[in-house]
């Protein structure tokens, strides 16, 4: 069975008025006193109002939304003792005018020196999926293959249309942000693991970047496990949606591997039509149309979904997930994407019932 592991980033916001609440020290301290919570599931962000977790490495999706649910259980109420509100958001609504806190960290200081405005505007959280590869050779090679497919998995995750306290009209605005990088979008097509290293040298090199951490593309190899990390979608609502997500990019590069193994000749889309799918995905999210970069067309978007899980069902079924991605795909069609509840809420009791959502959903659900 072939491993997983997610990453998820929250928010702290001001119950009362969603602003962003800076008390990640905190929060932290209460999560590192809980005896059931490692010292590996906390992880401190760029900004002082977010926390991170990681799952450990899992095997079954059973056990990634155990650990989701555990923490994010814990954490909403570490957050709600710091007299903040933990929030599975991507964006923060609405944000104050002034430079926000910086998580206390070298780093942090060096990258805000690097690009002040970008940093200044980033309260945005993302789920990061990690998926096991036998070596960065095939991992490359799985990279290359999965590329046509990110914007659809984009478009199953957006969940961050608000952003300055208005609707921005995209479903993901976060991926819109970190357009704003030196470095972002989808990763290009490489010739091998030799052409990886020497492009993002080459790219390093040029003082545009601090360092490989700031390589923002929406996939990428990971420096620190022996894994392909996806991070094209928003943090999720609920946590049964990132395991679903989770789900479906182990089956996509459990798939793309296979096709490595065999020569399959990969699709490699034009690198401005893929660029422009990715915007329409991160705009429209799963409500009107994607597009299909085998044909260049616009299709329903519940029709490229279905022609993606006949792509993945082998490497669904291998992995004993087909039952579980079925009745988790069924429940997102009923309710919506992230940012389709998030609108609903705004729509039906403004920026309360936003807020009371996020607070539903990050233990409970919708």
């Amino acid at each position: 069975m072939t491993t997983l592991g997610l990453e998820e980033e929250y928010l702290l916001l001001e119950p009362a008025s969603g602003l962003p609440a800076h008390r990640a020290t905190e929060v932290q301290g209460l999560l590192e006193a809980v005896p059931e919570i490692g010292e590996d599931e906390i992880q401190r962000e760029l900004l002082s109002c977010q926390i991170e977790t990681a799952t450990p490495v899992c095997e079954t999706l059973a056990q990634a939304e155990e650990s989701l649910l555990n923490f994010r259980r814990t954490f909403a109420d570490a957050a709600a003792r710091a007299g903040t509100l933990g929030a599975a958001t991507g964006t923060a609504p609405w944000i104050r005018q002034g430079y926000p806190e910086l998580t206390d960290k070298q780093r942090y200081e060096d990258l805000r020196a690097t690009a002040p405005g970008i940093v200044g505007d980033q309260f945005v959280n993302g789920l990061h999926v990690h998926v096991g590869v036998p070596d960065q050779e095939r991992g490359v090679q799985a990279l290359n293959r999965i590329r046509p497919w990110i914007p659809l998995l984009t478009a199953l995750g957006v969940n961050s249309p608000y952003w300055l306290g208005r609707d921005s009209g995209f479903g993901s605005w976060r991926v819109i942000h970190y357009r704003r990088w030196a470095v972002q979008g989808v990763a290009p097509y490489f010739a091998d693991a030799a052409d990886y290293e020497r492009r993002i040298t080459a790219i390093s090199a040029t003082g545009a970047i601090l360092d490989r951490g700031v390589l923002t593309w929406m996939a990428r190899l990971s420096d620190r496990y022996p894994t392909l990390e996806l991070r094209a979608c928003d943090v999720q609502l609920e946590a049964r949606d990132a395991v679903l997500i989770g789900a479906l990019t182990r089956a996509l590069v459990v798939t793309a591997l296979q096709e490595a193994e065999t020569d399959a000749v990969p699709l490699v889309p034009d690198p401005e039509l893929l660029d422009a799918a990715l915007w329409q995905a991160a705009r429209d999210g799963m409500e009107h149309h994607l597009v299909d970069l085998s044909t260049a067309e616009r299709v329903p978007a519940r029709e490229h979904l279905a022609a993606f899980l006949d792509h993945v069902g082998a490497a669904l079924e291998a992995e004993g997930d087909t039952a579980w991605v079925e009745a988790g795909l069924a429940a997102l069609a009923e309710r919506g994407t992230g940012a389709e509840c998030q609108r609903r809420a705004m729509h039906e009791g403004g920026m309360e019932s936003l807020l009371g959502l996020y607070g539903r959903t990050l233990t409970d659900g919708a």
